[in-house]
């Protein structure tokens, strides 16, 4: 076995041992090593070894995408989550079968095949607590569950419906938060090189994976809400925001705000979130200013959650960040295009701080944003349409509230986009079609038809004639 697990290293030879039925041999013998455990207990003297050896050549199998397939066909997950649960006290055998599956869950169909595998859930949860020190297994098994809850709603609810899911979670945020706390307080000489060449430390990576989790899992309504009210979840994301920086670790600020992002959507009484949503705005102001865009559009999202509270709208205007979600929308960047506009929509609801978007241009750039975006992103224009039918509530002459460029293009716009058959002629694939229709039915079309009529009936379409000379 130790031969062929050598063989096995060497890429050159994996096509051929997968031809010949490696996979299936060894998964066989796996079977048939789990069937006679259960029954009596390990009965070879050797069978650790002999499963570490296993389990390391199916490690080396599974780079080859032939193999996938083989894994998959002969039910090989559940096999190996069985050999997990028998030999738990062996990290080698635990290590190398978390190798397997952290490279099979990037992968849809593997991913859905474990996912669907309702043990694994538990088994997971009892590695990190039994390993909650050795990261070289946390890491594996946090990352396997990042990708479980990524891609399946089914897994988020499985998950944390298990005892003691979350605290396994934030107990291993702790421990290894403490870790990068006093490694960067000793200022290790990985501190020593250029911040921006510098990989996140092992204590980071595993903080990186972890509120990837959290973010995950709050998706799902019946845990985002219960985790929003969780006060130790939030103070150790805000304690995040609080220590690192852009520069310092990129991926875990951004993966953290990310989770702020998804737990700030459920506007519950009971919400951390909402109770310190001034605080976390404050945060988010030095991720705005950065020149990172993936930790500007991240901001963004929260402020869009945020700011349906009229503390937050007064906090944006005192800040002057709506200024900066203003200039945002000439970002030709869809989803930070998006995210600006909701927050600007939430903005105008107050009456008083509609004139706002007569600042840096706002109704122009909200005008491009619609003429750029609307036939690819019905929902974009949509906010675009409510954003200047708020702001346009008190108009008595079109040309005076938008100018008259923006109207007339306005008028010019919203009629095409209103034709169904213009509108819609964007696309062959039929679900996307269906998708956009959808849409542009339900969610565009209402509005958009509103705003035009209101433009129509304030709008003079008399033209000064020119002053001839006698």
């Amino acid at each position: 076995m130790g031969t062929i697990k050598f063989i096995s290293g060497n890429p050159r030879f994996l096509s051929e041992m997968i031809s010949k039925g490696a996979v299936e041999i060894l998964m066989n013998l796996i079977k048939k090593m789990n069937e006679n455990t259960t029954k009596c207990g390990p009965c070879l003297p050797n069978s650790g070894h002999l499963l570490v050896q296993i389990t390391a050549t199916l490690r080396n199998l599974v780079d080859s995408s032939l193999a996938r397939s083989k894994f998959l066909s002969v039910s090989a997950l559940p096999q190996l989550c069985t050999v997990m649960e028998q030999y738990m006290g062996d990290k080698d055998i635990c290590t190398n079968i978390a190798r397997i599956f952290s490279k099979l869950t990037s992968y849809r169909d593997c991913c859905a095949a474990l996912a669907n595998y309702s043990r694994c859930y538990a088994l997971f949860l009892n590695l990190l607590n039994k390993y909650e020190e050795k990261q070289d297994l946390v890491i594996r098994i946090v990352f396997i569950l990042g990708n479980l809850t990524a891609k399946h709603n089914q897994a988020r609810e499985h998950f944390s419906k298990e005892k003691g899911s979350i605290q396994t979670l934030l107990s291993l945020f702790q421990t290894f938060y403490c870790l990068d706390l006093h490694s960067q307080r000793r200022g290790c000489a990985r501190a020593k090189q250029p911040t921006a060449q510098r990989p996140p430390s092992e204590a980071e990576d595993v903080l990186i994976k972890l509120t990837r989790v959290l973010a995950n899992v709050a998706i799902h309504p019946r845990v985002g809400p219960a985790l929003a009210a969780n006060r130790q979840v939030v103070s150790l994301l805000l304690t995040t925001l609080e220590y690192k920086s852009l520069d310092d670790c990129e991926e875990l600020v951004i993966n953290a705000t990310a989770t702020i992002n998804n737990l700030s959507f459920y506007q519950v009484k009971n919400s951390i979130i909402q109770d310190k949503k001034l605080y976390i705005a404050e945060l988010l102001l030095k991720l705005l200013v950065s020149n990172n865009m993936d930790g500007i559009l991240e901001a963004v999202h929260v402020f869009g959650n945020l700011s349906q509270d009229h503390d937050i709208c007064d906090f944006i205007v005192q800040n002057n960040v709506h200024k900066f979600m203003i200039a945002l929308l000439d970002s030709k960047h869809q989803d930070i295009c998006f995210s600006a506009c909701g927050v600007l929509l939430n903005l105008t609801v107050d009456k008083d701080k509609r004139v706002i978007l007569k600042e840096g241009g706002g109704i122009k750039k909200l005008v491009d944003c619609l003429r750029d975006f609307g036939p690819t992103d019905w929902q974009l224009a949509c906010l675009v349409c409510k954003t200047l039918w708020n702001f346009s509530e008190n108009i008595t002459n079109a040309s005076s509230c938008f100018g008259d460029e923006d109207t007339n293009t306005l008028l010019a716009l919203l009629p095409s986009f209103l034709d169904e058959e213009l509108a819609l002629d964007g696309s062959s694939d039929q679900d996307l079609k269906n998708y956009h229709k959808l849409h542009w039915e339900t969610e565009f079309k209402p509005v958009a038809q509103q705003l035009l009529n209101r433009i129509q009936s304030h709008h003079t379409y008399m033209e000064p004639l020119p002053i001839h000379s006698f």
